[in-house]
């Protein structure tokens, strides 16, 4: 028996972590879900107990999931949830009905899976290891059975074809805004990438997605031909439209459902708030347009996407000063985040920005600066796997495009100094890994436990 959580996670993450110090390569070279595969087998978890939904993309996923399963949550569906990162909890990353796994339940499903999970590490050759993600699919799965979940939307981690969500057969499999991103590891172009997404295609499933550019619905619909996959692309008039912001969120319209309120700030949610209202329609069989559980049905969807809590994703956490936190570590998710609370602004406008090395920090920088007028770089060293960039390298990529730029090496320190810049009146963005979002959310006491 594991007695705690940190127990559990060396152990989880034993035969991963002795590949650390390893060059990484593309994923179709380094990764093998087989493993993970063999381990569900060994458990008789890929038993056919529930329906299974996927999303994967390159942003948006967990808000797909946390907002479907909302929707079919009201819908009267007990819903089982996979999603990564977590925030504060590692057992944030598999729910039932919203609440995360008790740590208790976590570690004992551990301890009844570590035979298996011994006997498929026994086979292992120095060179391989079994997926941390793995594990954790099982714990859920085995969880998901003992709560009697009947259908479970699972997030994706990185890429899809090689990673160990698709080893689950799922029903309908779906995808959210793809673009470039882990080109070092997925590949340099849009349709390779957007290869690696199809592959969570099961065979005779269905499948959709929002819309995408060109080369990568061609690549989509390879796989689905492959697959006998039945994929249907969304038309940009099938998607909502902002019609109004509100507190805590914003006004929507969606034809046959007229309007809706989407409580997340973030422009962007409107598109994943489309793909998970279709979503829901295709797996349920019902639409706005059926008659006579139309008016039921279009009520179970309205309070369900306005009981959507997914935390830490453009949130305010504060009034006075105004403060906004988003994991926005992509240029164009900063300049989502920058337009989507353009209207709540109010000067002076501080930004704290939280970059990893990997990611373009100085793009992020940029758009940040545009509407700030102080920048202050911030880091974390929660894991010790994410690298921030040296702060020498940070300053100087940031005064490109700021004049009046700060570092320091902890959060608190920055919120310190932000706020004697923003006064009462003044307003605060943070713009940071999901592990400074994380610490925003211990520092306001958010309950990410349930959603």
């Amino acid at each position: 028996m594991f007695e705690t959580m940190d127990a559990a996670i060396e152990y989880i993450f034993q035969t991963r972590r002795r590949l650390d110090a390893a060059p990484r390569g593309l994923d179709e070279d380094t990764r093998d879900p087989a493993s993970t595969r063999n381990l569900l087998t060994r458990a008789d978890l890929l038993n056919g107990r529930r329906e299974y939904v996927v999303v994967t993309g390159s942003r948006g996923k967990g808000s797909v999931v946390a907002m479907m399963a909302s929707l079919l949550r009201a819908l009267g569906r007990r819903v089982g949830m996979i999603t990564s990162p977590h925030l504060v909890h590692w057992s944030e990353r598999i729910r039932v009905n919203g609440h995360m796994i008790p740590d208790q339940d976590f570690l004992r499903i551990l301890a009844m899976l570590r035979p298996h999970i011994d006997a498929v590490t026994a086979t292992l050759d120095a060179d391989q290891y079994l997926s941390p993600q793995g594990i954790f699919l099982a714990i859920a799965l085995q969880y998901f059975d003992e709560r009697n979940v009947d259908v479970a939307v699972l997030e994706v981690g990185r890429g899809g074809r090689f990673d160990d969500i698709a080893v689950v057969p799922n029903r309908l499999s779906l995808f959210a805004p793809i673009m470039l991103e882990h080109t070092s590891l997925l590949g340099s172009s849009l349709e390779r990438i957007a290869w690696h997404k199809a592959g969570v295609m099961s065979a005779g499933g269905a499948a959709l997605s929002v819309p995408q550019a060109n080369e990568v619905t061609l690549a989509l619909q390879r796989e689905a031909d492959r697959q006998r996959v039945d994929l249907r692309c969304l038309t940009k008039s099938e998607m909502a439209r902002w019609r109004a912001d509100r507190p805590g969120g914003q006004l929507i319209e969606l034809a046959g459902y007229g309007e809706l309120m989407l409580p997340l700030l973030g422009r962007y949610q409107i598109e994943n708030a489309s793909l998970a209202i279709h979503a829901v329609e295709q797996l349920t069989g019902r639409s706005a347009s059926d008659k006579p559980i139309y008016d039921d049905f279009v009520r179970a969807i309205c309070d369900g996407l306005a009981e959507v809590k997914w935390p830490g994703r453009l949130q305010q956490l504060e009034e006075n000063p105004a403060i906004f936190v988003d994991g926005a570590i992509k240029v164009r998710s900063a300049e989502s985040f920058v337009e989507s609370v353009k209207a709540r602004l109010r000067k002076p406008v501080v930004a704290i920005v939280g970059i990893p090395r990997d990611r373009d920090f100085a793009g992020v920088y940029r758009v940040m600066a545009g509407v700030s007028q102080t920048l202050i770089i911030t880091e974390t060293d929660i894991n010790p796997n994410t690298r921030f960039p040296d702060p020498d390298v940070a300053l100087e990529a940031a005064r490109r495009f700021a004049g009046d730029v700060h570092f320091t090496p902890t959060l608190p320190e920055a919120l310190s100094m932000a706020r004697e810049r923003a006064g009462h009146e003044g307003c605060i963005l943070v713009a940071a890994s999901l592990m400074l979002v994380g610490e925003c959310m211990l520092i306001w006491d958010i309950d990410t436990p349930s959603i």
